[in-house]
């Protein structure tokens, strides 16, 4: 149903570009308006990914860094059936994360060091398998393209008043009203379409993970982590808010109805009965040993300052996952 439900959306967002730029030029309107939107999904298809970790300021991981958060991320993509994405580390203490990337092959997962610090292995592992499920479910595309064409929909809008087509169509009051409602209507498409991923990718990332509720545990840390602790990046940002896992902009209050994630309590009851359908006990996973802290803030970020990923687990289970 996620799928056929993005479809539609994606669909609706298409109709929506097109009858603009009808609207505002006819049929050779709407060919000009499809050319400069092949354009810039061009541009960001390419370069999307690049654009968003330098934005983060989003420092790689290697695989000798000695954290173990490289190697937990390729475990879990070769049990998801990935190629193992870049690994980034994101300086800021919001625990949050995202994946980037055209393809599975092109691909990045970003964490901050706030949620290192703050979750246990466990939970970071339910976090990483959410992020290879967007991948997996070429999320990253899916969001980059109905971003542009979000972008795309707003720049045809801010042209209505300079196009005598319009006019002659639907008005002065009409065109005045399209270009409000155009840009608001696309919003909430993408805003849609970002809601229903999350759903998705919750579902997918639990399965790689094999443990719903190690998921479950890790939003609720997040959504506590995120709603005190400021992103700034984010909050410069805003257009990024909906490549996170958890959306990390607070500071700034938004109306319910332009969320770009679903209700966190909606997620984790969602998986929740997930664990339930697979026979798992309604127990949270274990906060055993502390891992190590971050370095200092003071210490140059590099991939060497990476905090051990998560805490370890108990040696009773250690057959647990794919990644243990």
């Amino acid at each position: 149903m996620g799928y056929f439900k993005t479809a539609i959306l994606m669909a609706a967002m298409t109709a929506l570009f097109m009858g603009l730029g009808y609207l505002l030029g006819g049929t050779g309107g709407a060919l000009i308006a499809l050319v400069v939107a092949a354009g810039m999904n061009a541009v960001t298809w390419w370069n999307s990914d690049k654009m968003v970790l330098r934005m983060h300021n989003a420092q790689p991981v290697g695989p000798r860094d000695g954290s173990g958060l490289h190697e937990m991320v390729a475990d879990l993509a070769r049990n998801a059936g990935l190629p193992t994405p870049a690994v980034y580390l994101i300086q800021t203490e919001q625990p949050n994360a995202f994946a980037t990337g055209r393809n599975p092959n092109n691909a990045a997962v970003a964490v901050t060091a706030g949620l290192l610090r703050s979750l246990s292995r466990e939970e970071l592992a339910g976090v990483i398998a959410h992020e290879l499920a967007h991948i997996r479910n070429h999320d990253t595309a899916i969001m980059t393209v109905t971003a542009t064409f979000a972008g795309a929909i707003s720049m045809l809008a801010n042209f209505a008043l300079f196009f005598g087509g319009s006019r002659e169509r639907l008005g002065l009051v009409g065109t005045l009203a399209m270009m409000i409602l155009a840009p608001l209507a696309a919003g909430l498409v993408q805003m849609a379409i970002s809601r229903t991923r999350e759903y998705a990718a919750d579902k997918a990332g639990a399965e790689i993970c094999g443990h719903p509720l190690w998921l479950a545990a890790a939003l609720e840390q997040i959504q506590r982590g995120a709603s005190r602790i400021d992103n700034e990046a984010a909050e410069r940002n805003p257009a990024t808010a909906h490549m996170f896992i958890i959306n990390p902009l607070h500071a700034h209050k938004r109306d319910a109805l332009f969320a770009t994630h679903p209700a966190t309590e909606n997620r984790v009851a969602a998986l929740r009965q997930l664990a339930a359908e697979m026979g798992q006990g309604a127990s949270t996973p274990r906060r055993t040993a502390p891992r190590p802290q971050p370095a200092p803030a003071a210490r140059p970020a590099s991939p060497s300052n990476v905090p051990r990923s998560g805490r370890r687990r108990a040696t009773p289970d250690r057959d647990e996952g794919p990644w243990g």
